[in-house]
């Protein structure tokens, strides 16, 4: 596969050739996507990684917003792996590696502790997908995961699909089928840095963020769910109204000493299942850049990279500890094994299918 569409101009500074690598058999490529605005989106079809998105600030200039890397090598060989990738087939934790399944156990790759986590080592972020850029705003990715894949049951056909409108959304649309009973809980994995990228990105400590969330899923010392649904009222997991990341993240405060910050999963308010609505919002007050995410998922992962330790990242940019913020649209975690929480089981003749939604916008 060779793409032929990309700009002979480009905001983010990419270099084609720097993307273009056999992995597995298969081409990896560079993708742009360009709207009417000038705003723009690079990826690359490893992992559905995104590379680079460049909105401008109150004063009309352009910086990259989110972290990624600056060729395929760095890209399959980052500090963080599943940095602004997609993550599958079941993004989170999955507690001990097991779950149940129509009477069976499955047993999953453990990478995180005692866990497996955003669909292990070789999951859905370390893949070459098909790729196919049929508008200059938008590009289709498809992934055929198989029958045993990380010790998920099924043959799992997926379609992404990434968007970049003339409203300055970044649109993430995905389906999925099987042909015999498994789990799907798909997410991005976005790092955002609203301060635009630099040596070092700034922290997001500034950072404004409301969500729209009464409840949070509250995690033991290992980062898996109680089961609990739990209040958000009268702690600093409350941001129903807007607080800056750094006004409570080092609070005496059990919840945040176990993930190191911010690395919850909250759930949110939603009158009807599957409808799309407002989640969460952030402003970096500097550069008045905001984003507003949207999504028809059940909750949404807040994590603030508590465990970034300052790696290279595109153009000599550095990614300290705490220098980016993650809403990652998604099922609860471990929910296979927390009945109580909602589904995430796919059957064959069923079709799974999420829209998430990050706009860019300007606050003066």
């Amino acid at each position: 596969m060779i793409n032929t569409s990309i700009p002979e101009e480009n905001l983010c500074g990419l270099k084609q050739a720097d993307f273009q690598k056999t992995v597995n058999g298969k081409q990896t490529d560079l993708f742009i996507l360009k709207n009417e605005k000038g705003a723009e989106i690079a990826v690359t079809n490893y992992g559905c990684a995104v590379l680079a998105i460049m909105v401008p600030d109150k004063n009309g200039k352009y910086a990259n917003v989110v972290q990624g890397h600056d060729s395929i090598d760095h890209v399959i060989n980052s500090h963080e792996p599943f940095l602004s990738t997609i993550i599958g087939r079941y993004g989170n934790r999955i507690a001990g590696g097991k779950f149940l399944l129509e009477g069976k156990e499955y047993t999953l790759t453990i990478n995180n502790g005692p866990n497996s986590l955003h669909g292990g080592p070789t999951g859905f972020h370390a893949r070459v997908w098909d790729a196919e850029q049929d508008t200059p705003q938008s590009v289709n990715f498809h992934y055929l995961s198989a029958d045993g894949e990380e010790g998920f049951p099924g043959n799992l056909d997926i379609h992404v699909t990434y968007t970049l409108s003339n409203d300055n959304e970044f649109i993430i649309t995905y389906k999925a089928t099987t042909d015999k009973t498994t789990l799907v809980n798909l997410t991005h994995h976005g790092f955002f840095s609203l301060s635009g990228i630099a040596n070092p990105t700034a922290t997001v400590d500034n950072n404004i963020v409301t969500i729209n969330a009464d409840y949070y899923t509250p995690i033991d010392n290992v980062s898996i769910p109680t089961g609990e649904i739990a209040p958000v009222a009268g702690t600093p997991m409350d941001f129903r109204a807007p607080h800056t990341v750094a006004s409570r993240i080092d609070d005496d405060f059990e919840q945040l000493k176990f993930g190191a910050g911010y690395d919850h999963c909250y759930v949110l308010n939603k009158r009807e299942a599957g409808s799309l609505t407002f989640a969460a919002k952030c402003v970096e007050p500097l550069s008045g850049r905001s984003m507003e995410v949207y999504t028809t998922e059940p909750g949404v992962q807040v994590y603030t990279s508590n465990w970034h330790n300052g790696f290279e990242g595109a153009h000599g940019a550095t990614f300290p500890a705490r220098s980016a913020i993650c809403f990652e649209a998604q099922h609860f975690p471990d929910t296979p094994n927390k009945g109580h929480f909602p589904s995430c089981v796919l059957r064959p003749g069923e079709t799974y299918s999420q829209v998430t939604i990050y706009k860019f916008g300007i606050e003066q």
